[in-house]
């Protein structure tokens, strides 16, 4: 079994001495894993750059000269999770070999989507609950993610057509919807603090997504 990505993993480069850029990468690394971890048991609110810096165990000077701020900081942590997240679920959509079937696929796509969050449960309350005291800026950011995640629904309606299932309607706000049905069921776990239980929504999430993409039966 492959080991799960890490996001924001610290790579040990043995006993080698490091280049600048490599020491930045990995004060950076450490940073944003700091913030997600700190914002996730303290509250974005309650969270400040001295939580973070003695966290990471990098000094103050370092943290702005690699941000602005406490929020730039969330925003970067942000932005590096959301990317490995579309990506995992890209190529759970389109990887090697190829699905059987479109429900196969959701398959893939909802492991990947679930399995992450599991194993980074920090990240999980950050990036899903803590998103949304973070400001306007953050807040778009999540959206943007939903809008990526609702047009792979749509591309996945569109291909259970092309292999001539008989589909249902699927406009721009059904799609949305069905994401948004996802997102709040997968935050009320994450609030509460059961990330753990997150792959018993596995079943039931694939049976709802089919039953919604494919015509009324």
């Amino acid at each position: 079994m492959n080991e799960p990505a890490r996001v924001f993993a610290l790579t040990d480069p043995g006993p080698r001495r490091l280049r600048r850029e490599e020491v930045a990468s990995s004060q950076r690394a450490r940073l944003l894993r700091a913030m997600a971890e700190v914002a996730a048991e303290k509250g974005y609110a309650n969270t400040v750059v001295a939580d973070v810096i003695a966290r990471a165990g990098v000094s103050r000077r370092t943290f702005y000269e690699l941000f602005r701020d406490k929020q730039d900081c969330f925003l970067a942590a942000y932005a590096e999770t959301v990317e490995l997240l579309s990506t995992r679920l890209i190529e759970a959509a389109t990887g090697s070999p190829p699905a059987a079937s479109t429900a196969d696929v959701l398959d893939r796509i909802l492991s990947a989507y679930l399995g992450m969050l599991a194993d980074e449960p920090l990240l999980a309350k950050t990036y899903l609950v803590e998103v949304y005291a973070a400001g306007p800026e953050a807040i778009a950011k999540r959206r943007a993610f939903l809008d990526r995640f609702t047009e792979l629904i749509r591309a996945l309606h569109a291909e259970l057509a092309r292999r001539g299932e008989s589909v249902g309607e699927l406009d721009a706000f059904t799609a949305e919807a069905l994401v948004a049905a996802i997102s709040m069921m997968v935050i009320t776990r994450v609030a509460a603090g059961e990330t753990e239980s997150l792959a018993e929504l596995h079943a039931p999430l694939r049976g709802f997504l089919l039953a919604n993409l494919l015509a009324q039966r």
